[in-house]
């Protein structure tokens, strides 16, 4: 049955407290592969690392908000009204995050989620899955997931903007690698998506991949992380929003190259990231750091 986009938008959105503590957040920089940084001798005592994995030192990148609270809202949220999607036709095709204020290292919140819109791509539907969370201080962040549906479009609805950034016609201001642990899917799906496709060889190949890919998300907060290190200063409260396209797939045990073009009007950084060692195949498009 084809999606209703007008039920779906129109249905009342759903909310559930979430809370996480220094615990989770240790768990997410190490699965992004904090403690490694380009692997030097004696990584994990590095200052600039501690920062992500040390407790007392701890402060939290912004792309936490995608895992706070085990990270349930995207597949939930395709459940609702007007939707009736088999999970095997869904892939994540963008994500974008727009910080409020810093988040903090131990809380609760109200995580609010609905359907923002529905577009009609012809063979395809992409869902936008807008989730706001806050706390007893006000709003702390707005996530928006955008889902591609495969098999789910030509219901005659509204094709959606075409966004596609131009690269700056320049030589990047910085150009780094960060390599993928061949165990990182294993470490990271535990900050809670357990989809098989990111561990199991078996369903990998039944998805049409030779192997298990790594979630999309943690290619996300690696490029967060990177740019936040090199391009920031280190300081997380500088980042206003956060948006990516998922490109492509990067497996576990390959290099991501990230290249970074600063700009002035708006202040922001934007990003290419590549996968190396299959001849910069692209991994992560249109993608914007937006900061104080």
């Amino acid at each position: 049955m084809p999606i209703d986009a007008a039920k779906a938008v129109a249905a009342e959105p759903r909310s559930a407290e979430i809370g996480w503590d220094h615990k989770d957040v240790l768990l997410y920089h190490l699965g992004l592969g904090a403690g490694s940084f380009q692997g030097t001798p004696g990584p994990a005592t590095d200052p600039d690392e501690l920062r992500y994995t040390l407790e007392s030192k701890l402060h939290v990148l912004p792309s936490f908000a995608t895992v706070a609270g085990a990270g349930k809202g995207v597949i939930g949220g395709l459940t609702g009204p007007g939707l009736n999607i088999s999970l095997a036709s869904v892939l994540h095709g963008g994500q974008s995050v727009e910080i409020h204020r810093p988040i903090p290292v131990e809380g609760r919140a109200v995580s609010t989620s609905r359907i923002a819109a529905v577009y009609d791509k012809g063979k395809a539907a992409i869902l936008v899955l807008r989730s706001e969370a806050a706390d007893d201080k006000g709003p702390l962040w707005t996530s928006d997931a955008q889902i591609f549906v495969r098999g789910e479009g030509g219901f005659g609805g509204d094709r959606g903007p075409s966004r596609r950034i131009e690269l700056p016609g320049r030589d990047p201001e910085r150009t780094v690698e960060r390599a993928i642990r061949e165990d990182q899917a294993l470490l990271y799906r535990l900050c809670g998506d357990f989809n098989p496709l990111h561990a199991d060889p078996e369903f990998a190949r039944l998805a049409g991949f030779d192997r298990p890919i790594l979630h999309g998300l943690c290619s996300y907060g690696m490029t967060l992380k990177a740019v936040v290190d090199t391009m920031l200063g280190g300081d997380v409260t500088r980042v206003r929003s956060y948006s990516t396209r998922f490109a492509g797939v990067v497996f576990p045990g390959e290099t991501l190259r990230i290249r970074m073009w600063r700009c002035l009007e708006p202040a922001r950084v934007q990003v290419s990231v590549t996968a190396v060692e299959r001849d910069d195949a692209p991994v992560l498009a249109d993608t914007i750091v937006d900061h104080f």
